[in-house]
């Protein structure tokens, strides 16, 4: 059994985090619930008893001998107490940007890359939502055929964008003016998601630029990116185009996308099926469908990837890279 804490408690990935360590019942022998000064007293439950919201602050963590801290409480807060927690004995696995791409930090996706959770050093990164459903399927085609190239255009969930994300769209329905986004974001598809770069990209087509070959192992691969959100309240649905190193069999590539852990293949254009971010929303399993040949490049290949990027995108991946920890 393990001491368990949950950072940033009472935000959409924290709640996701204890309903999600409830209902794989995770081995925690002590729960503690941290948040910043606005949250604390809270009370959360949590296995029908309800768990008080403790103060983010070194003097609140010094005396729970944690073993296991789960963290999505910002880049500033991750990268202000990662370090206390680990300080005191903790293993961090961190939602926010502040560790992924520090080089003694692994950027983990367990399905894809659980090797690299060994060489720790206290602190394990867990991907961008966009990045995590995209590598299931880029990891078992790599892995067949070698990946040249890969461009992605990503339909992303106000839910990403946290609780005021998820407002700008309801209250947009209603023809209140956004407070999150630039532009409203009801009825309406914004290509900015994160701030601009010089280079012209925002921030988080890096992100999923940079992850990737990261989690990858694989600098060579050229990525492109345009990241879009939309007004849909939960769930990333992504357009990847990949070029592939050697030539493949539609069917062959079918069959392994169907054998690899964590995809459903949903996938039959005669009968009107895809993946929609309706249906995947609450799934653990990244969906695939439209998978078809790029008939304009050599060995090119087009698939269509959704994921519920609070559960999967955050949450559930935090908890299986614990998972794999503890085992």
């Amino acid at each position: 059994m393990y001491n368990v804490a949950v950072v940033g408690a009472t935000g959409n990935v924290g709640r996701k985090f204890l309903e999600i360590l409830e209902q794989r019942n995770f081995p925690i022998n002590e729960l503690y619930l941290f948040a910043s000064k606005r949250s604390a007293g809270k009370y959360l439950k949590f296995r029908d008893k309800e768990y008080i919201v403790n103060e983010t602050s070194e003097e609140n963590i010094k005396d729970k001998k944690i073993d296991l801290a789960l963290f999505s409480a910002g880049r500033d807060a991750s990268l202000k107490f990662a370090p206390i927690f680990v300080r005191y004995g903790a293993t961090v696995i961190d939602n926010s940007s502040a560790w992924r791409m520090a080089k003694d930090v692994p950027l983990v996706v367990p399905e894809v890359n659980p090797e690299d959770i060994k060489w720790n050093n206290g602190i394990i990164a867990n991907p961008n939502c966009s990045t995590i459903q995209a590598m299931l399927p880029l990891k078992a085609l790599k892995d067949a055929y070698g990946i040249k190239r890969v461009v992605y255009s990503t339909y992303q969930a106000v839910s990403g964008a946290g609780m005021q994300g998820i407002a700008d769209l309801k209250d947009g329905l209603k023809g209140v003016e956004p407070k999150k986004f630039p532009y409203p974001i009801a009825e309406n598809c914004l290509p900015h998601i994160d701030v601009f770069l010089d280079n012209g990209y925002t921030k988080e087509e890096i992100k999923m630029i940079n992850e990737t070959k990261k989690i990858l192992h694989d600098d060579s691969i050229r990525i492109t990116a345009t990241a879009v959100r939309v007004p849909v309240l939960n769930c990333h649905a992504e357009s990847i185009n990949i070029e592939l190193e050697k030539p493949y069999e539609l069917d062959d590539v079918v069959k392994l996308l169907e054998s690899t852990k964590g995809i459903v293949v949903y996938d039959d254009t005669k009968e009107l099926k895809y993946p929609t971010q309706l249906q995947v929303s609450g799934k653990d399993e990244i969906y695939v469908g439209r998978i078809r040949r790029d008939f304009s490049i050599d060995n090119g290949l087009n698939i269509w990837v959704v994921g519920d990027n609070i559960r999967k995108g955050a949450a559930l991946n935090a908890i299986q890279i614990a998972e794999e920890i503890i085992k």
